[in-house]
């Protein structure tokens, strides 16, 4: 791959449908934590043993302190550079009959804070809940999201469980359901939904350029959308702190953090019209 932002800017400058794939790397810069690799523990499990529904079934209490904490930190995050460039590209672009779509691995809903409007949370999202009995999925910015859970959730290994009982445990707000909720996002072992996959591969089928920003191009099956958009032709760019499994098969590769090396990257080409 070609570290060449000249030769990114003339393809660029031409696309008509761009894709971003965005994963954890574009978030990291606003101080949102992983949970992934080293040192990625809340209390003394990692997120792979919580976010399960089989630690949810186990104790839907535990796994909710986990899901509220990271709620709570993500109500003090912002979107940084990176998110701001991909929203503000979006709107630009627009105006000239031209489309961006994002989609991304992340939960934490910092591109829809920073504008973007044509957004694919291909593993949902921390702020939507699903019920357990009925199915609903709705949109929740509450903070606690239930009284029970106020001040619960701290990450030290030596905090004390809060062992809330299920009924005190967020409910569904549907006429005459009372279920269980849970966070809305994709748990390991889980499929993704399958309506967002369609929507996702429609628009890899019509994108004429695609970046791949902050993933490690390891969690399937994001980590194959870039790939098959390569494997037709199309070129695609990674942005991210170092090379991954996926980098040899790209035509740019951009190294360095993605508030960094994104902005200029999209910013307003000089043969743009502006209207």
């Amino acid at each position: 791959p070609r570290i060449d932002m000249a030769d990114f800017r003339e393809v660029f400058a031409k696309a008509k449908h761009i894709a971003i794939i965005t994963g954890a790397g574009v978030s990291a810069e606003s101080g949102v934590p992983t949970f992934r690799g080293a040192g990625g523990f809340w209390r003394k499990w990692q997120a792979q043993e919580l976010a399960t529904p089989e630690a949810f079934a186990r104790n839907p209490s535990r796994v909710w302190e986990f899901y509220h904490y990271r709620r709570e930190v993500m109500l003090s995050k912002h979107p940084n550079p990176a998110h701001i460039a991909i929203a503000e590209c979006e709107r630009r672009l627009s105006k000239q009959g031209r489309s961006v779509v994002v989609i991304t691995q992340n939960i934490d809903e910092l591109h829809r804070k920073a504008g973007t409007k044509h957004l694919l949370e291909i593993h949902g999202s921390l702020f939507k809940t699903r019920c357990t009995n009925c199915g609903n999925v709705a949109a929740n910015y509450k903070s606690p999201i239930c009284p029970a859970l106020a001040g619960k959730g701290a990450p030290d290994p030596e905090t004390e469980e809060a062992m809330i009982p299920v009924e005190d445990l967020p409910q569904c707000e549907e006429d005459g359901c009372n279920g269980l909720l849970r966070p809305h996002v994709v748990w390991f072992g889980e499929a993704l939904d399958p309506d967002v996959l369609t929507e996702v591969e429609k628009e890899l089928d019509i994108c004429d350029l695609c970046l791949v920003v902050g993933t490690s191009s390891v969690v399937y099956p994001a980590a194959m959308f870039a790939p098959q958009v390569s494997a037709r032709g199309v070129p695609v760019a990674e942005f991210n702190m170092e090379a991954t499994p996926a980098t040899n098969r790209f035509r740019f590769h951009f190294p360095g953090p993605c508030g960094t090396t994104l902005p200029p990257a999209l910013a307003r080409h000089q043969t743009e019209i502006i209207s």
